[in-house]
């Protein structure tokens, strides 16, 4: 199931709107991650979209290089790391990967960072669980 399917991108303005508005979030250099968890019927555990900035990188070739790099490592990534982790839920994983880092990287160190990012993103999201908080700030 290596796939990034359409239903696995968050698109929706309201939704991308909650997000950034009441979401938690951590910083991972090179990785920004907003995630919270909202009562949506879906077909998949998580929906995601990934940013890079424009003011960082001015050129789009080097935004979308940064972008499918992320994305590539998060399909190989998210069956093993996140979805098989994630607790049994009727509500969707909204999550934002946002890179902050200052130069362009190999895929390797982006396919290590986020696996790294996607533990911890577990890590955080089971301590919220134990400490009975909902998905909300």
């Amino acid at each position: 199931m290596n796939t990034f399917n359409k239903e696995e991108r968050l698109c929706s303005r309201k939704l991308l709107d909650l997000l950034f508005k009441n979401g938690s979030s951590f910083l991972l250099y090179p990785f920004r991650v907003s995630y919270m968890y909202v009562p949506v019927e879906h077909e998949f555990p998580a929906q995601i979209v990934i940013n890079v900035a424009k003011k960082r990188y001015k050129r789009a070739v080097d935004r979308n290089l940064i972008k499918r790099r992320s994305r590539e490592a998060y399909r190989l990534q998210k069956e093993q790391e996140l979805y098989m982790l994630l607790p049994e839920s009727e509500e969707l994983l909204l999550l934002s990967l946002q890179f902050v880092g200052k130069k362009i990287y190999d895929f390797s160190f982006f396919e290590k960072k986020l696996a790294t990012t996607l533990k911890r993103l577990i890590a955080n999201l089971e301590a919220k669980k134990a400490t009975g908080a909902d998905g909300n700030n």
